[in-house]
């Protein structure tokens, strides 16, 4: 699904507007980190003490999410996914469970084959870091894994200040 680069308003991949620097994940794997998952290829994201993530992805400028893209194995994908933007910072483990989000995910393993997932667009207008918390995976097992994570929307139409013209 990607569209001509630089008409406005064009869904596209958020990938070039992510910021690695202010992003993370917690209870990922030492072995399968949260980078892997980022980049298509055979790495994957893992968790490590037991099946739950939070994964935040700051971005470089302000965007619109529209939807997520997930890859992951039927049986150790995400099922329960909740959706929050624009916190001050990562949030717990505890915080995830017990503030309201923006959107709650249920998936099917079927929706884990690289299907856009759509989001409330309009709940994901300005945002400037999405956090996605992996309460549970398809099966229970002990390890959730995300083969690959991609994010769709739009960067946000600012004005470069530098491209501005003194008139008259």
């Amino acid at each position: 699904m990607s569209t001509p680069e630089g008409k406005p308003g064009a869904i596209e991949s958020l990938a070039s507007f992510l910021d690695m620097k202010g992003s993370e994940c917690l209870n990922e794997s030492d072995d399968h980190p949260f980078g892997n998952c980022l980049k298509e290829g055979d790495s994957v994201l893992q968790s490590d003490c037991d099946e739950q993530l939070i994964l935040s992805l700051a971005f470089n400028q302000v965007v619109k999410v529209h939807s997520i893209k997930l890859n992951a194995p039927s049986a150790k994908g995400p099922k329960t996914v909740r959706v929050f933007k624009n916190q001050p910072r990562t949030l717990d483990f505890s915080q995830a469970e017990s503030m309201t989000s923006i959107q709650d995910l249920e998936l099917s393993g079927g929706q884990l084959d690289g299907k856009e997932i759509p989001l409330k667009f309009v709940k994901f207008q300005d945002v400037q870091n999405i956090q996605l918390f992996v309460r549970d995976n398809q099966t229970g097992d002990e390890v959730t894994q995300i083969d690959f994570l991609e994010l769709f929307g739009t960067p946000k139409q600012t004005t470069n200040m530098k491209e501005l013209k003194k008139a008259g």
